[in-house]
């Protein structure tokens, strides 16, 4: 491995310093290809790890009461799945492969370690990580507050937006791996009401599909349709010590 995902990830909001790349790809050693569908963990599986996503799309999920699925928050290129770990060592939702997908794993030994001896990065890590909690609170605003077609519409430009800040391309449009049925699960709506706002997102010229791939066409647009507001255009790294070495 010659690069390691979470540095080129981190790098965009901080400059690193060569101590502190090479001490993230040492962290991230173990790498293994899973399938789509493949469960990395299973909800209330014991767990000590965590995984950096380098190719592929994960999400998380939950089960519900009355057997339904909720899936709370996706994992792209470049991200960390499974940061609850950390806080249990239990894993309070499951993690599944929406793609085929390589994955680096992370024990929390090892991230003990790098926060030891690289606070600075620790410190961006849970900056990082706040960020993705307001993301979801507006996951759940959305889900629970808006309409059908509003929430369709910020899968899609929050999917655009994060790729992007991750330095993914985008000129040729979004990969939308999910299916009908995730898409579902993930806005609260049935397969047939994704099918049919994803149309009408379509008819308004707000985007456009082919071979697998959304080409936002009005994201401005589509980001008023949603609400959307772009958390990781605008995270703040100003209160960061400089590097040392």
């Amino acid at each position: 491995m010659e690069k390691s995902c979470l540095a080129e990830r981190l790098g965009r909001y901080l400059h690193l310093v060569e101590s502190e790349r090479r001490a993230l790809l040492e962290l991230e050693e173990v790498e293994r290809s899973v399938p789509r569908g493949t469960v990395l963990r299973a909800e209330q599986s014991p767990t000590r790890e965590l995984y950096v996503v380098r190719k592929g799309w994960l999400y998380s999920s939950m089960l519900l009461a009355d057997g339904n699925r909720q899936i709370l928050t996706l994992h792209l290129p470049g991200e960390l799945a499974g940061e609850t770990s950390l806080a249990w060592n239990h894993a309070p939702f499951t993690i599944t492969a929406a793609t085929d997908a390589t994955i680096r794993i992370i024990d929390k030994a090892a991230l003990r370690g790098l926060f030891e001896r690289h606070p600075r990065l620790a410190m961006l890590i849970h900056t990082l990580a706040q960020a993705e909690r307001v993301m979801l609170a507006d996951r759940l605003a959305s889900v629970g507050r808006t309409s059908a077609r509003a929430r369709v519409a910020a899968l899609l430009v929050d999917a655009l937006r994060r790729l992007r800040a991750n330095g993914e391309p985008i000129e040729e449009g979004i990969p939308l791996p999910l299916t009908q049925e995730e898409i579902g699960d993930a806005t609260g709506l049935t397969a047939v009401h994704v099918n049919r706002m994803i149309r009408q997102l379509a008819e308004a010229g707000l985007i456009s599909r082919t071979n697998g791939r959304v080409r936002i066409l009005d994201e401005a647009e589509l980001a008023a349709v949603a609400n959307h507001v772009d958390r990781y255009g605008t995270i703040d790294t100003g209160w960061l010590p400089s590097a040392l070495s």
